[in-house]
């Protein structure tokens, strides 16, 4: 592995140079208030969920891609995935006509692997520990290209960035925005937008009891790794640890990160689809459930809907659980 360039906070331009580099792919989701009838702050709900591949990650992967060299593009690309940014590397791939390949987790659900066939990329299965490791090591047996990492690249974290600057002009008296936290790259680059232009708004992120590394990290003081971790159906986010390049990224930037429960996840996916007629997976529920719990204080609350594959199926026994864990 090359020596890495330390982590890069995208600047204002650069955002806004990557808004218009990926324009004509991404879409500018609307922003809307959920009325969920609750004793709860104010929250309104920015719904990636409908991006062309229902997920934030076609930000950055549009981005990250449009700045490859001729000579790095003439490779194909690969890039690692539960299924979200597998899906927004292949599409900016097709896009710019060139092969793809997605080293994705075997816990993936079907849907997203199905998705990510579909945009034309060949998935390579690995345990979740192998794709871990892949992605701190930028390498994995077998597969050629080169390597648009999901979360530690400082053009696929600008393309993210895109993402705040539309929360504030669209919402200029939000106080907190809250983000799942997985790799990273989401609150780091949607925290650096919102920064540039509201400086004093707090940046939160969201995650599962099961798989909280980053508030153990913000605990501590230091990048941690997560011991208890479990997979889940929050696939989507929640890691085993916080790389330390991402640690750097958030500093600054970041807040805190708050843990809700599995079932807190299964009544917020529940509220958005009873409320709002959206439908979100676990991890795009995670900031909806923080936000719930009164626990990121008073509003208003932006809630990023980070995503929504997931298989109706197993959405529909989801949120029912959520029906009965209330009987």
């Amino acid at each position: 592995m090359s020596t890495l360039a330390p982590p890069h906070r995208p600047t204002l331009e650069e955002i806004q140079a990557a808004r218009e580099r990926i324009r004509g792919i991404i879409t500018r989701t609307p922003m809307i208030r959920l009325r969920h009838g609750m004793d709860a702050p104010e929250i309104w709900l920015k719904l990636e969920t409908l991006q062309p591949i229902n997920a934030f990650k076609i930000r950055g992967g549009a981005n990250a891609v449009a700045m490859l060299s001729d000579e790095a593009r003439s490779r194909g690309v690969w890039t690692i995935s539960a299924g979200n940014a597998g899906q927004g590397v292949a599409f900016a791939a097709r896009e710019a006509g060139i092969p793809c390949t997605v080293v994705a987790i075997e816990t993936a659900p079907d849907t997203k692997l199905e998705r990510m066939r579909d945009l034309g990329a060949r998935i390579v299965k690995a345990p979740f520990d192998a794709c871990w490791n892949a992605m701190e090591q930028r390498a994995f047996p077998g597969v050629e290209g080169t390597f648009v990492h999901p979360f530690d690249d400082d053009n696929f974290v600008a393309g993210n960035a895109t993402l705040g600057l539309e929360i504030v002009e669209d919402l200029p008296q939000v106080k907190t925005v809250i983000t799942a936290i997985g790799g990273g790259g989401l609150i780091s680059g949607v925290g650096a937008g919102v920064r540039e232009l509201a400086p004093d708004v707090r940046i939160l992120g969201a995650e599962p009891e099961t798989a909280a590394p980053g508030a153990l990290s913000f605990e501590k003081g230091s990048p941690q790794k997560f011991e208890a971790w479990q997979a889940t159906f929050v696939d989507g986010a929640g890691g085993k640890s916080i790389f330390p390049r991402m640690w750097e990224r958030m500093q600054g930037i970041v807040d805190g990160s708050i843990v809700v429960t599995l079932d807190e996840v299964k009544r917020a996916m529940r509220v958005v689809a009873e409320k709002m007629r959206v439908i979100c997976e676990g991890a795009g529920a995670l900031s909806v459930a923080a936000a719930l719990s009164g626990r990121a204080g008073d509003g208003p609350i932006v809630a990023v809907v980070s995503g929504g594959n997931i298989d109706l199926k197993k959405f529909s026994e989801l949120i029912n659980a959520s029906t009965a864990d209330r009987a």
